[in-house]
């Protein structure tokens, strides 16, 4: 029999925890930080961390130095992700013999990452919030409010419809960037420039997004991506619309009022402190127990009249409650910066002002976003008259007889397949082409271990079922996914067709030559 952490419901299991809490003998419950669902028992939750956390032991003795990443068993994967020192995110999913369900569990570690690089945009390190108040409370409320309106995108009634061998030509961790002429670039350019000074001599930084993708940054590419990332989530026009036109979100009633007492308490004595403090209407009690920032709540952003998005967090309840600008930290950048998100038809601007230098608050505040309507609109008119008239469309990217992937993770750029596409390919080769992406992820982390220091180039093309080809190529860190259907049955052709694209799209990057 394989290993079992008594997954059930909905079939997948999402926790977090500490492993310098809750060492000592009925302690056990202080290590959960956040577990998902929040109506799992607590024995389960024990069971599950209990699990995890002694694969984790185990593993370092045989690899001290690499961390555990995924382990399969007979009815459950588990995808690890150590998050920060001592802290994990684990992802457990259930296996049936329902091939619909066939994932990538580099795709599944991806979530990992990337609800944890949002949080600490946020909030900051765990360690940080666990440091300023070991009881735990505020990390705690902070993950269980964050990290369920993060999971409410892959709800699907009481399931989390995680990614599949369908997404297999996605890559999730990168930006999408916009192709823009020299033309239009020089006026983006000028765009960024009067961007920088809406507040005075100090520098603003700024992200511009056209749709969904990325025209223009300031900052450093991981902070590019986390806010990119956010702005994809919640922001762009087409985020803002979604919500309006979902009844799902709606349905699943998502709202979250406090930390769950399963993933908050220590034995039946502090399971009834919990319940004693939830019923505290002081100040002290429940108002702080009750009410936390919660920037991926849906319904607290829209846009209003002025063209500004409008991010009101704070709710009426609290008495004296003012709106809770949001504040984002910045790791590579190493500030703290507000952020203020206008947007004209198609075009979303993320305009970041150094918190310290916001000595007025409010006031600051409302000289930037003046400064912004008076010397930046015709700017912002003008990048997005000249985009839109060169804008392809939602296939703009679609290159006809391929279903394609690239990405360049130094960069942390990825470009694809428009979507609509990519569902014109069959199940086989989507399900082949998914089973090679694991095969590279593997490859990959193997030199990743080793002592090269160099990347190792690699190509694989695979003929798969109905006349298709797979194929995967590595050069020099960036990397190449491609389905072909209905083509030739010689290898020539496989390695042709990825010539030509390569030298067509790609600068000659994956060329031989």
């Amino acid at each position: 029999m394989g290993l079992s952490s008594g997954a059930a419901g909905d079939g997948a299991q999402l926790c977090v925890f500490d492993l310098r809490r809750g060492q000592q003998e009925g302690q056990e419950l202080d290590k959960i930080l956040f577990f998902h669902p929040a109506d799992c028992p607590i024995l389960l939750q024990l069971s599950v961390i209990g699990l995890c956390e002694g694969i984790i032991t185990f593993s370092r003795i045989f690899s001290p130095d690499d961390d555990c990443e995924v382990i399969e068993s007979e009815n459950h994967s588990h995808v690890f992700h150590q998050a920060e020192a001592d802290i994990w995110m684990v992802l457990v999913v259930e296996k049936n013999k329902d091939s619909e369900l066939t994932w990538r569990c580099g795709a599944l570690q991806g979530i990992l990452k990337e609800v944890h690089s949002l949080f600490t945009m946020f909030y900051g390190p765990i360690r940080t919030l666990l440091d300023r108040q070991p009881s735990a409370e505020l990390a705690r409320g902070h993950l269980c409010t964050f990290v369920t309106d993060y999971l409410s995108d892959f709800s699907a009634g009481k399931k989390l419809q995680l990614p599949t061998f369908r997404d297999c030509l996605k890559e999730r961790g990168t930006v999408q960037m916009l192709t823009i002429s020299r033309e239009v670039a020089l006026e983006v350019q000028s765009l960024t420039t009067v961007l920088g000074s809406c507040l005075g001599n100090v520098m603003c930084q700024s992200l511009v997004l056209f749709e969904d993708l990325l025209v223009s940054t300031t900052l450093p590419p991981d902070d590019t991506l986390n806010l990119y990332t956010y702005a994809v989530l919640r922001l762009t026009p087409r985020a803002l619309s979604s919500y309006a036109n979902s009844w799902s979100y709606l349905r699943k009633g998502t709202s979250v009022h406090a930390v769950p007492t399963s993933s908050s308490s220590n034995g039946t004595a502090s399971v009834e402190r919990y319940r004693n403090r939830s019923r505290d209407t002081s100040p002290g009690g429940q108002n702080q127990m009750h009410h936390y920032f919660r920037p991926l709540q849906r319904e607290k952003l829209y846009k209003g009249k002025d063209g500004f998005v409008t991010t009101d967090f704070a709710t009426s309840e609290i008495r004296g409650a003012v709106p809770l600008a949001p504040i984002l930290w910045f790791q590579q950048a190493e500030d703290r910066m507000h952020l203020c998100v206008y947007q004209h038809k198609n075009i979303t601007i993320l305009l970041l002002t150094p918190a310290s230098s916001l000595i007025n608050g409010d006031e600051d505040i409302a000289h930037v976003k003046r400064h912004l309507l008076e010397h930046a609109s015709q700017n912002i008119v003008t990048v997005e008259q000249k985009l839109s008239r060169g804008w392809g469309g939602e296939n703009a990217y679609h290159v006809g007889g391929y279903r394609y992937l690239l990405v360049d993770p130094d960069r942390k750029v990825s470009r694809a397949s428009p979507p609509g596409k990519v569902t014109t390919l069959s199940k086989d080769s989507l399900l082949s082409l998914n089973r090679l992406r694991e095969e590279i992820d593997l490859e990959k982390s193997r030199a990743g271990r080793s002592d090269s220091g160099h990347d190792k180039d690699f190509e694989v093309c695979i003929r798969a079922k109905n006349n298709s080809w797979v194929i995967a190529k590595v050069t020099r860190g960036r990397e190449l996914y491609m389905a072909l259907e209905k083509g030739g049955e010689t290898l020539l052709y496989a390695s042709t067709a990825v010539e030509k694209f390569s030298n067509r799209y790609c600068e000659g990057a994956f060329s031989t030559d």
